[in-house]
């Protein structure tokens, strides 16, 4: 495991943009639909069982949540999106927020969007990844819960997404995952070191 991950410790929430920390270093952000395993994905790469808030109702998280690393890196929790309980309202402000935050903030390195490894792919996974291309964003996918396939029908899952995804380019990749068993922490931590800049003297080891 990598003890750089296990550091992360709550900064702030902001519902706006202008309630963000000052806008300087890195930041890696996490979005995914509000089903899609996302708090405890990131939980499970920081090696911390609270860090994220989880919910058995899907779309409890209606901030952009700040973690912070090191004063230079700060992993960013982003709205939960799609979820059709969600008064259209509260979806509005959602997004306003969350474009605002994806297309202005210059901290932003890379975007982590998880999806359900039985759902790839739906509407609003497009629409992000469309999004992520318009404005030159790298995308690491996470296919969330892999341990509810077997083997194979997991395999088939990541080869359908990666044929969904060809025509995007390098800045988009795949990998699947799960929190449950801690499945593809490594792989996804070699792209987060990537992504800050961190070398395996501060990152520590990943063998």
């Amino acid at each position: 495991m990598n003890p750089f991950y296990h550091r992360a410790r709550f900064l702030v929430s902001a519902a706006r943009l202008d309630q963000c920390p000052p806008d300087s270093g890195i930041e890696v952000a996490f979005a995914g639909r509000s089903n899609s395993g996302k708090s405890s994905a990131i939980n499970a790469l920081c090696q911390q069982k609270a860090l994220a808030r989880t919910s058995r109702t899907p779309g409890r998280t209606q901030l952009i949540n700040f973690f912070q690393l090191d004063p230079e890196r700060r992993l960013v929790d982003l709205p939960g999106y799609g979820y059709a309980r969600v008064a259209e309202s509260v979806k509005r402000e959602w997004q306003g927020a969350l474009a605002d935050y994806l297309e202005r903030r210059q901290a932003l390195r890379g975007v982590v969007l998880m999806m359900d490894v039985r759902h790839p792919l739906k509407p609003f996974d497009r629409q992000m990844l469309e999004w992520s291309r318009h404005i030159d964003l790298p995308v690491h996918i996470l296919l969330t819960k892999a341990d509810k396939l077997g083997r194979g029908a997991a395999a088939s899952a990541l080869q359908q997404v990666r044929s969904g995804i060809a025509g995007m380019g390098p800045a988009v990749s795949v990998q699947l995952f799960s929190a449950l068993r801690r499945q593809g922490i490594d792989q996804a931590h070699e792209l987060l070191d990537r992504w800050f800049g961190v070398g395996s003297r501060e990152g520590g080891s990943e063998q």
